[in-house]
């Protein structure tokens, strides 16, 4: 099998997962401490909804990359397939499930003349943003053990150029 695969679902897994975490530890606090936090709410917003997509278009594209390896018997893909799984799913509730409700809240908040902290509908916001949170930094964490589960070298069964497999020869 060509070494092609093995890299596209590398690059794929180290977009989605170098995103995730500099969108979530990086960018949003810095928004939070030079913005006002109605702006650089509204600011994170869009930027998770920006890496919510990048989220489904790599995990789906990894994970239909990684069973056709494995298919193709690059086995060490098997168990990283899971990985990738569980951060889609976390994308999927933690995102699309839950930020509608959010998005909802905040335009109620608007449509009152308050922003979303000072409104009647904070509290609820807070438990939805808190439990997003928490699908986040596991989306995150999984991220990581991917990146540090991913098989170190070529495929298994690959012939590298200028050696010798066990059934040649």
């Amino acid at each position: 099998m060509s070494s092609a695969p093995h890299r596209v679902f590398r690059l794929l897994v180290l977009i989605w997962v170098g995103s995730a975490l500099t969108i979530g530890y990086v960018v949003a606090p810095t928004l939070f401490a030079m913005l006002g936090r109605a702006t650089a709410g509204d600011v994170a917003a869009r930027l998770f909804r920006i890496e919510a997509f990048v989220g489904v278009t790599c995990g789906v594209l990894s994970l239909a990359l990684g069973n056709v390896m494995v298919r193709r018997g690059a086995l060490g893909y098997r168990r990283v397939r899971w990985l990738v799984a569980g951060m889609l799913l976390c994308v999927l509730i933690g995102y699309f499930g839950l930020q509608p409700f959010m998005e909802a809240l905040r335009t109620a908040a608007r449509e009152t003349g308050f922003d979303i902290e000072h409104s009647r509908y904070a509290a609820r916001f807070g438990l939805l943003h808190g439990i997003a949170s928490v699908f986040y930094l596991i989306e995150t964490l999984l991220g990581v053990a991917l990146v540090w589960m991913l098989p170190a070298g070529p495929p298994e069964g690959e012939v590298q150029p200028g050696r010798l497999s066990a059934h040649s020869g």
